[in-house]
């Protein structure tokens, strides 16, 4: 029994823990009807416009963009940006558009940005250059398999799909903090989607990798409107649902490098994560916290010793989820690795989650932001 002046906490941490435990059981069947999916692909292919951005060069920008090249797709073109042909990533791109002649492929300047959300900028003058109607939008740190375009256009043909989005396999850097947050997004994010997915049917996406029709784009307002945005993909997929256009995500899963950040620049990206998902998603991100079931149930063992089974069965349940979302799902090669690293993992995650709630300032590719509350967002002085 716990004393009753002990219930204050005692309820809602069994609450908690609970919870998670119902999260934890509709995320391995979310996982489980995700695999079970699958894709027919079109026997014959329109032509599509691939947009690419770029943003200088890091550890994979050579071999990401080398798989947008490489498509097994019969019918085309890569429009790639940089904002001057000083960017880092412009004698690559060149190499590579001299390396694939077969290909049709233009490099456009865009110019700094004048507004925060800098990708979006590219995109826009990219989608100015545009030759076809559907069009595959790709960040600069993502690697595709080589039937990636045949999976997505393929979904994209279904009937009232205006949107196919893709889940990624994140892939660390050498650094701890690059490795810990890597496991987080290989188990926590995809989860997270998976579980959506079951319950609403996508009214999101991520825009790692977004497939869809010029047609479609223009129905929610174009890219323009989106461009105060800080989480622009988020604001797509929105807009295209509410407009009854389905949302597909797709069984193409990509590879998304996360970068060797330090320490420092490891929390700020994950703030202006947090902030990001709290502006987006208000009651979905308050509902995280049942994602999170280690350190409420590590909490209640300590706590509450007799209560000991509920928090066994609550972490038995949490490595479950583990096994299906990242060895499962995403087959990711470095769980083996750096499966050591979970309990530190779980233990930022859940407090950048409680420190999501706080400030609303952030940091993105060293450029300081403030994030309103519908989400848009505004150079900081």
């Amino acid at each position: 029994m716990v004393p009753a002046h002990q219930f204050l906490w005692f309820l809602p941490l069994t609450g908690l823990v609970a919870g998670s435990i119902v999260y934890c059981v509709l995320a391995i069947i979310a996982a489980v009807i995700y695999r079970k999916s699958g894709v027919t692909h079109l026997q014959q292919f329109p032509p599509v416009s691939v947009l690419r951005p770029m943003a200088g060069d890091r550890d994979n920008t050579e071999a990401g963009l080398r798989t947008v090249f490489e498509q097994d797709y019969p019918d085309y073109e890569v429009i790639l940006g940089a904002p001057s042909p000083d960017d880092t990533a412009v004698p690559i791109a060149r190499r590579l558009m001299a390396e694939h002649p077969e290909r049709s492929s233009r490099l456009i300047f865009t110019g700094d940005s004048p507004h925060p959300n800098r990708k979006v900028w590219q995109l826009r003058a990219l989608w100015e250059e545009a030759s076809h109607e559907t069009i595959v939008m790709a960040d600069s740190d993502i690697r595709w398999a080589p039937d990636c375009l045949k999976t997505v256009v393929s979904e994209l043909s279904q009937d009232g799909v205006g949107l196919v989005t893709c889940p990624y396999r994140a892939i660390a850097g050498p650094s701890v903090w690059s490795q810990t947050e890597a496991l987080g997004l290989n188990v926590d994010f995809i989860s997270g989607m998976l579980t959506a997915r079951m319950l609403n049917g996508m009214d999101y996406a991520i825009g790692c990798t977004l497939a869809t029709r010029r047609s479609e784009i223009e129905a929610i307002g174009g890219l323009q409107d989106v461009q105060p945005y800080l989480s622009e993909d988020f604001v797509i997929g929105n807009r295209m649902h509410a407009m009854g256009r389905t949302v597909i995500l797709s069984r193409s899963i990509i590879e998304h490098y996360i970068g060797n950040d330090s320490m420092r620049d490891n929390w700020r990206h994950r703030l202006r994560w947090a902030r990001g998902s709290r502006r987006s998603r208000p009651l979905g991100y308050i509902g995280e916290v049942f994602t999170k079931p280690a350190v409420p149930a590590a909490a209640l063992w300590i706590l509450a010793p007799g209560w000991g089974a509920l928090a066994a069965l609550a972490l038995t349940l949490r490595l479950a989820v583990v096994i299906t979302a990242a060895v499962w799902v995403l087959a990711d090669p470095g769980m083996r690795r750096r499966w050591w690293l979970l309990p530190a993992e779980d233990v930022s995650s859940f407090a950048t989650w409680v420190l999501g709630f706080f400030g609303n300032r952030l940091t993105w590719r060293g450029h300081k932001l403030t994030i309103g509350r519908d989400g848009t967002i505004r150079t900081s002085s």
